[in-house]
């Protein structure tokens, strides 16, 4: 129970950030990277987490029903903007493949010295 609180902790401060700060970034995004630092500083609360994270893994098919009620509910701003949906689709998917290549590359990089 404490660890999902710390989980939606994390998501408010990255929430309260993004809005005081007018940032470009989601909330949830900023509080996941302030909940990565936190788990780089300390090594057993990553301990402490992992039964909370596993539990929402196993569920994690569940975090997508909002999304795909949302998709139904405006099928027809889809069917008008389907081709920048399309290609913003695309992008985003090699951009992110690109920068995971890339993440890769570096840490295996440092890790081997």
């Amino acid at each position: 129970m404490v660890t999902i609180t710390l989980l939606l902790f994390y998501q408010l401060c990255g929430e309260l950030l993004a809005r005081y700060f007018e940032l470009p970034v989601p909330g949830p995004v900023i509080g996941m990277l302030l909940l990565l630092l936190t788990l780089l500083a300390r090594d057993a609360l990553a301990e402490t987490m992992e039964e909370t994270a596993e539990g929402l893994l196993k569920n994690l098919s569940l975090m997508f029903v909002p999304a795909g009620v949302g998709m139904i509910t405006h099928f027809e701003l889809l069917g008008e903007n389907w081709l920048a949906i399309s290609i913003a689709l695309v992008i985003s998917t090699i951009l992110g493949m690109v920068v995971t290549a890339l993440t890769m590359k570096l840490l295996m990089r440092s890790n081997r010295g």
